[in-house]
């Protein structure tokens, strides 16, 4: 399955994205590129002042951060790799450039075979989503195509993995992220909209903005075969989901 991910996951549908975002989904491990974006956050962060001194405790496992701000420059890198279990798999790597500081905000989002019959025609993979620092978050990732040809991610299900505890989160507690990406033909540039909700509390992260995107090779000897590069690792990987 040394596939593109969201291939695996969409199927026939991934041909319904636009030619755009056809490309910037296509990254697969071994085509000795990465991808590179760089743009600005319309809004970026936690909107609620009340809630950010808790995030703030948070802010070490580079999934949630306190700061919000307005028009905030961002550079995102997407590596196309196999996890060390063997998974087809993509990580992004984002930097936040707050003017108090920068943030780091990962994930690794790995393509997981389905079992038991495929689920629709000619998709081979359900997606799931290893977040922060130490991959201690994990979450079910539905992908889907709008009828403009956009792509919509809604993040199900999620689990804290804490030592050898995996606990589900359950319904009412947990958080969930709903992402649309597309491509803006009068700008000539990608979109990103992102909003994270959990019901108890209502919107906790959001993040909105346009940006360039390249593929750019690999230097000799930095990411050899479908390895990541060192400084794109996280400082833990975790197999179960």
């Amino acid at each position: 399955m040394n596939s593109p991910i969201y291939e695996l996951a969409l199927g026939e549908d991934f041909k319904r994205l636009t030619p755009e975002l056809q490309e910037y989904f296509s990254l697969s491990a071994g085509s000795g590129t990465y991808g590179i974006g760089e743009g600005i956050f319309d809004v970026v962060g936690c909107r609620q002042k009340w809630l950010r001194p808790l995030l703030a405790l948070t802010g070490s496992e580079e999934a949630f951060f306190p700061e919000y701000g307005e028009g905030i420059a961002f550079r995102i890198e997407n590596h196309a790799h196999v996890d060390p279990f063997g998974r087809p798999a993509l990580t992004a790597r984002r930097e936040i450039y707050f003017p108090s500081g920068t943030r780091l905000f990962h994930d690794t989002t790995s393509a997981i075979p389905t079992s038991g019959g495929q689920p629709a025609p000619g998709v081979e993979a359900r997606l799931v989503d290893h977040v922060g620092r130490y991959r201690r978050l994990v979450t079910d990732l539905d992908v889907s195509v709008t009828p403009e040809g956009r792509l919509r991610g809604v993040s199900k299900a999620s689990r804290l993995l804490l030592g050898p505890l995996r606990i589900p989160l359950p319904e009412a507690l947990d958080a969930r992220a709903y992402a649309e990406q597309w491509w803006d033909g009068v700008e000539g540039k990608h979109r990103i909209q992102v909003k994270v909700i959990q019901p108890q509390i209502g919107l906790v992260l959001v993040y909105a903005g346009r940006f360039d995107y390249r593929l750019t090779p690999y230097l000799p000897g930095t990411a050899p075969g479908t390895t990541l590069p060192r400084y794109a690792e996280p400082d833990r990987w975790e197999e179960r989901i």
